[in-house]
């Protein structure tokens, strides 16, 4: 269980992408807490459940209106979750994609040097060519598809900036969330094998999973403590996604027989993944008190959420 650490002066903090799974995590743990005034912001009409926060529609992608809403509401720190994360679509739209997550974050950037904002910056492992890991934040990034291109675009004006800012790079994050219908690997392994269905599961790339609360957790320590600098947030188990499907099948029961183990090479997608990520954590332990779960603990909690949704 995480320890609060009590801010001195309720401050306000501004999420985007306060629709999408990391966003809703946030909110619902910073409203639980209530030491901070939360300005949930996403495209489109509110889809958080719950009350204890404001919600704004905003379109990033306008500059006007993102440095508008910056100025008039003030927030002493921002979390910028908000992006286009499906590697393949930010492949095949890269205008869309350069649009979602180098121009708006550029926009907010130079928003919140207006008002002198704590900037946290949500980015990935897929910034890294997948050559060695897990890895540690002194890593030199070479992105090998455009998304990590675009994150790492993402970066550099972080870094360009006046601010005081902080990255908070993460892996291959998954868990469950009101009104979304993305599948993540827990949910497709363990329903896929609940039907009687064969699957194949690359054994030749490696991933640190990080369930959604734990990435959520890590962004709300970093702005606590008003930490600064480049932060590695992930789950601590450095696993290919055939051996995660394999501890998905056993917690739940179901047979193991039915996952095929295969590589990266028999799958035709629009963008090249890094074989090998994943994230040393000893940084975010230490400085910030950072905990995740294992995976096998996140699964549990997953299971506990499934539960729940369906009562």
């Amino acid at each position: 269980m995480a320890i609060p650490i009590r801010m001195a002066t309720r401050k306000k903090i501004l999420i985007t992408g306060a629709n999408g799974l990391l966003g809703q995590k946030l909110v619902q743990r910073l409203v639980e807490e209530g030491e901070v005034e939360v300005l949930a912001t996403g495209r489109g009409e509110c889809r958080l459940p719950g009350t204890g926060f404001k919600y704004l529609s905003l379109d990033i992608e306008n500059e006007e209106l993102v440095k508008t809403v910056l100025s008039v509401e003030r927030p002493s720190i921002i979390i910028h979750g908000a992006a286009m994360t499906n590697v393949d679509t930010c492949e095949l739209q890269k205008e869309a994609c350069y649009r979602a997550n180098v121009l708006a974050t550029k926009y907010l950037v130079e928003g919140a040097e207006e008002i002198d904002a704590h900037f946290i910056f949500v980015s990935t492992d897929f910034i890294f060519e997948g050559n060695e890991g897990p890895l540690e934040e002194s890593a030199v990034p070479n992105p090998v598809n455009f998304y990590g291109q675009t994150k790492l675009e993402g970066e550099s004006i972080l870094l360009k900036s006046k601010l005081k800012w902080a990255i908070a790079r993460t892996v291959l994050v998954f868990g469950s969330a009101h009104d979304l219908s993305r599948s993540n690997i827990v949910l497709w392994v363990k329903e896929s094998l609940e039907s009687g269905k064969e699957i194949q599961v690359v054994d030749d790339q490696f991933r640190t999973p990080t369930l959604a609360e734990d990435l959520a957790e890590g962004c709300i320590l970093i702005a606590k403590t008003g930490a600064a600098g480049i932060f590695h947030l992930s789950g601590p188990d450095f696993l290919t996604p055939y051996q995660m499907a394999q501890i998905i099948a056993d917690f739940f029961g179901l047979d193991s027989s039915l996952i095929q183990r295969t590589d990266s090479l028999k799958f035709t997608q629009p963008a090249k993944r890094p074989l090998k990520t994943g994230f040393k954590i000893e940084k975010a332990r230490k400085e910030l008190g950072f905990e995740p779960k294992t995976f096998r603990a996140a699964i549990g909690i997953l299971s506990k959420q499934i539960i729940l949704a369906r009562s």
